[in-house]
């Protein structure tokens, strides 16, 4: 059969993650002693409520049933009250709040929702690639704003005010961002959401990096002003250790919320009883179960810097988050060729700061989701 696949294929390729753990699961299985440090999965198991929640409700006469594409009240009233006490957000639980099955399902279905061939779509650069792929896969342009270390990783506010807007229909934000574990202030998000109300422009802010290793978490929706403007992703997967339960949510106003809406329910169905009832959970854990996770994330920071500190890199050590983004001495003008150096020659897989964009050249990402035992197994490498 030759059939000939979807022109918008021809825009994206295959998720650089898809193709290299790929390829690293195939040298440890040639039996080569690789260290992965390249991708934030949490290694970490959930609380034990969260687990005792999930199976208890296995049981439930509704349990396996399809299930509400708004999820469960009782799980949008959870991150209503989550986002109230962590973040000092009021949320209406009714209509201002749509759990997903991960946040990065939320950025097809955003775009989806409010984008248009031939629209623009500002993008950070560096930043998360999936921004750039579904801005592609729907048929609009991307308009890429550079973030760089003499500025904080933050915006140029100068280049927005500069910046022809006709076009402009949606702006993505990620803070606390990744891959460089920046923190955003409030001050910024002022200046950002009384842009975006002068220009009619969509914010977007992906939070789901708040929790790890940041003494203050902050929402974009709690800046005076922003839920005319403005939508927030966040997500279980890094803060709860539940990136494999594909549990995420988007929040803001409900006029913006019900386009989103409109599109999930014509795609997919709703969670799995049992996913939700685990998040519940989750949402109403202790002070104590940050308290522990950052215990854990900043031991392995410390050990962490230690090896970056052997390979005579440079990087900012208040940096948030479960990543270390670290800057290449001089002498190397290839981020890729040198994480392929580092896996042949000393079997230590990193992430290279291309892959979230042009200006990520220069610097490599090193993930935090590996035991301390296995850092120092890399730090020994190289003495």
């Amino acid at each position: 059969m030759n059939l000939q696949i979807a022109n918008r294929l021809q825009t994206v390729e295959e998720y650089y993650f898809s193709k290299k753990l790929r390829e690293v699961g195939q040298r440890i299985a040639s039996g080569q002693p690789i260290i992965n440090m390249g991708i934030g999965s949490p290694d970490l198991a959930p609380d034990r409520e969260v687990l005792n929640a999930l199976t208890s409700s296995l049981t439930h006469p509704k349990a396996h049933q399809y299930q509400s594409y708004q999820g469960l009240p009782e799980l949008r009233e959870g991150i209503a009250d989550f986002y109230h006490t962590h973040y000092g957000v009021t949320l209406n639980p009714k209509d201002e709040i749509l759990p997903l099955m991960g946040s990065k399902e939320g950025i097809m279905h955003i775009s989806m929702a409010f984008l248009n061939p031939g629209d623009q779509v500002l993008i950070p650069n560096p930043g998360y690639p999936t921004y750039s792929a579904v801005t592609r896969l729907v048929s609009a342009e991307a308009v890429y704003y550079k973030l760089e270390e003499s500025t904080g990783w933050l915006p140029d506010r100068h280049f927005l005010e500069q910046l022809d807007t006709s076009k402009i229909k949606l702006m993505w934000l990620n803070y606390p961002h990744m891959p460089t574990g920046a923190a955003a202030s409030k001050e910024l998000f002022i200046a950002l959401v009384q842009w975006a109300k002068q220009n009619n422009i969509l914010l977007v802010n992906d939070n789901p990096y708040s929790f790890v290793l940041n003494q203050n978490p902050t929402s974009l929706l709690a800046t005076p002003g922003a839920k005319e403007v403005a939508l927030e992703l966040n997500s279980l997967s890094k803060t709860f250790n539940m990136a494999g339960w594909r549990v995420g949510m988007v929040l803001g106003n409900a006029a913006l919320i019900n386009p989103v809406l409109k599109v999930k329910s014509n795609m997919d169905s709703g969670m799995f009883y049992g996913l939700q009832k685990g998040a519940i959970a989750a949402l109403q854990s202790s002070e104590n179960w940050y308290q522990s996770m950052n215990e854990i994330y900043a031991n392995r920071k410390k050990r962490m810097l230690q090896l970056i500190d052997q390979l005579e890199l440079t990087y900012n050590p208040d940096q948030t988050g479960m990543f270390v983004w670290a800057k290449l001495p001089k002498q190397y003008t290839s981020s890729e060729a040198y994480v392929d150096n580092l896996l042949n020659e000393k079997h230590l897989f990193i992430a290279p700061g291309t892959i979230f964009g042009s200006q990520g050249e220069g610097y490599v990402r090193f993930s935090l989701c590996v035991e301390e035992e296995m850092i120092i197994k890399a730090i020994e490498r190289f003495v």
